[in-house]
C-alpha cells in the first residue's frame, strides 16, 4: 500500500483520508494516501485530530450564515411533532428547512455523513455531533464541532457545503436532526464520541460501543 503525508493546510484533511490512520507503534500515525470519493469514515480520536491539523489554525475556519430563506419561516415554523418510532418521528417532522444554525450545521452533517444508512445510523451521527458539544473536550457549538478541523471531508475551507434542499434524504436528515436534539429517540451509539466507516481498521484503542449502519461507534 502506498502512503503518504499531506498537510491540512494544502488539502484541508478530512474524514475520507484520515479514516485509515492506524497505530504502527506508540505515537507513530501511518496516513493512507487515499480513500474513494464521497466516502467518509467519522470523528477522529484527539491525538489523531491534532497530528494532521497541526499547520492549521483556527483562522482559516469560518462558518457559513445560517441560509436567509429560513429567517423568514422561523416565526411561524412547525412545532415538533412526536411519535411512537424513530421511523414515525423522521416522517411527522420531514422539513426542507431547518430551525436555526446549530439546526443547519447538525442536519448537514447527518446529510452528508451519513444519508442513504438506516435512521438508526443517522441518528447515532447526530448524537455523536452533540456529544461532543457537551463533552469539555471539543468545541461546545454544533457547527464548531461539524466544521472542526480535519474531522469532516466534506468541509472544505471550513465552510459547509450547500445541501439539495428538495431531495428527500435532506428532508430526513433535518428531521433526524431535530430529533436528536429534542432528545426524542436513543440512538444505538447514545453515547459515543467518534466513529468510522466499516470498511476501514485505524486501530484506535478506544471502547467499541456500537455498529450501526456503515458506522463504528466508540467512547
Amino acid at each position: 500500500m502506498r502512503f503518504s503525508f499531506r498537510t491540512a493546510g494544502a488539502t484541508a484533511l478530512g474524514l475520507a483520508t484520515l479514516a485509515v490512520i492506524a497505530a504502527t507503534g506508540p505515537g507513530v500515525p501511518v496516513l493512507a494516501s487515499e480513500l474513494p470519493d464521497g466516502v467518509q469514515a467519522g470523528l477522529l480520536p484527539d491525538s489523531v485530530r491534532d497530528a494532521a491539523a497541526e499547520e492549521t489554525t483556527s483562522a482559516q475556519y469560518s462558518i457559513i450564515p445560517w441560509p436567509e430563506a429560513n429567517e423568514a419561516q422561523n416565526e411561524g415554523e412547525a412545532p415538533f411533532v412526536q411519535g411512537d418510532s424513530l421511523s414515525d418521528l423522521v416522517s411527522a417532522n420531514l422539513s426542507a428547512q431547518t430551525r436555526d444554525s446549530a439546526h443547519e450545521c447538525l442536519a448537514i452533517g447527518v446529510f452528508y455523513e451519513s444519508k442513504g444508512e438506516p435512521l438508526d445510523g443517522q441518528l447515532a451521527v447526530a448524537q455523536t455531533i452533540l456529544n461532543r458539544t457537551r463533552s469539555g473536550r471539543f468545541p461546545a457549538s454544533v457547527c464548531g464541532v461539524v466544521t472542526q478541523p480535519s474531522q469532516f471531508s466534506f468541509v472544505r475551507g471550513g465552510r459547509l457545503p450547500t445541501p439539495p434542499r428538495a431531495s428527500l434524504q435532506w428532508k430526513q436528515a433535518v428531521a433526524v436532526a431535530a430529533i436528536a436534539r429534542e432528545g426524542a429517540w436513543k440512538s444505538s451509539a447514545s453515547n459515543a464520541l467518534f466513529f468510522h466507516a466499516r470498511h476501514v481498521s485505524p486501530g484506535w484503542r478506544l471502547t467499541r460501543i456500537a455498529s450501526v449502519g456503515n458506522h463504528i461507534f466508540y467512547r
